[in-house]
């Protein structure tokens, strides 16, 4: 006779009395992370569409100035002023769990504080997706919400329109298609490098495969195509081909994961932005919080909620990877 090993509520049988073995936990496995947000600076905004000015300097000149002459003309020091802006977005999740299921005994929590905690982390991935999605901005009305623009349209050689030229992000800071290597990787920080005159340290937040890529830098001449070698003089054996940190002549690039349910490609797994943190920052309208909502008899139920926008001081001291 075969014995059961399990426990068994629908039939007779010595199994009908087994325990069960459900352990008192619950697995969330899901990607967390959000260093775009979790990096970025942080201002309080008072208004629903909030703005900022650029400016740059002349170019250089060496016209020389004959002796004794007068001067005739004056320049408008504020010529190359504009605006740019964007407008804010409100993002929310609910939550609720039934009266019963909150009285009742469970393995795991399951009640409305677990709920609610489970929504903070999902909304925050949502602003994350907001921040680095390719949208435009829209004012909303009309029964539309308004949107802010997210990196992958402010980081944009082409426009958007109301970018001026002047301050639009140069072509050699993108990389659109074809194979990613270490010479073009250089040449998007020597990019970002001719646009501010400094040499800045950088975050290059990178998906997957666009990270692998970065990390055989380690390991292949760009140049060549050759294997790299080195003596190891240490007693471990370990030896480290993540780059984490990548230094180039104009810059010191800081890799980290892209989140990869926030990436726009989830294809091929392969965008990466080139980011200046002293350039782009998060403004909130109303931060990130939890609100309680009335009982109507079906059990405790609330919402998280967030209203922020993205600033992009400058595009042009970004970068960005669309493929490899």
């Amino acid at each position: 006779m075969a014995f059961s090993n399990t426990y068994d509520t629908t039939s007779p049988g010595s199994a009908a009395l087994n325990r069960e073995d459900l352990h008192d936990a619950i697995s969330l496995l899901a990607p967390s992370e959000t260093p775009i947000l979790s990096s970025a600076s942080k201002f309080k905004c008072n208004a629903t569409f909030v703005e900022w000015g650029v400016d740059k300097l002349d170019a250089p000149s060496s016209t020389a100035v004959e002796e004794g002459a007068d001067v005739t003309q004056f320049a408008d020091s504020f010529a190359n002023v504009a605006r740019l802006g964007n407008y804010v977005h409100k993002l929310w999740r609910t939550f609720q769990v039934s009266d019963i299921q909150e009285a009742v005994s469970s393995a795991g929590a399951q009640d409305i504080a677990l709920a609610e905690m489970k929504k903070i982390k999902e909304l925050k991935r949502d602003v994350e997706k907001t921040l680095m999605g390719t949208q435009d901005r829209a004012a909303g009305g009309d029964g539309q919400a308004s949107t802010m623009r997210g990196l992958g349209d402010w980081i944009d050689s082409t426009g958007p329109t109301d970018v001026p030229a002047a301050y639009r992000t140069p072509s050699d800071s993108i990389h659109v298609s074809g194979t990613f290597t270490e010479t073009i990787l250089n040449g998007m920080i020597t990019s970002a490098y001719r646009v501010s005159g400094k040499a800045q340290d950088l975050t290059l937040v990178a998906d997957t495969a666009l990270r692998r890529v970065i990390s055989d830098f380690a390991r292949a001449d760009s140049t060549t195509g050759a294997n790299r070698s080195w003596n190891n003089d240490n007693s471990s054996e370990l030896v480290k081909l993540a780059v984490s940190v990548y230094q180039s002549h104009h810059g010191i690039v800081a890799v980290v994961d892209m989140n990869p349910d926030c990436a726009t490609d989830t294809t091929n797994k392969d965008s990466g932005y080139l980011l200046n943190p002293e350039y782009y920052a998060v403004g909130e309208l109303i931060t990130l919080g939890s609100s309680r909502l009335p009982d109507l008899g079906g059990g405790p139920r609330g919402l998280v909620d967030w209203t922020g926008t993205l600033k992009v001081s400058h595009p042009g001291a970004h970068g960005k990877v669309i493929g490899i």
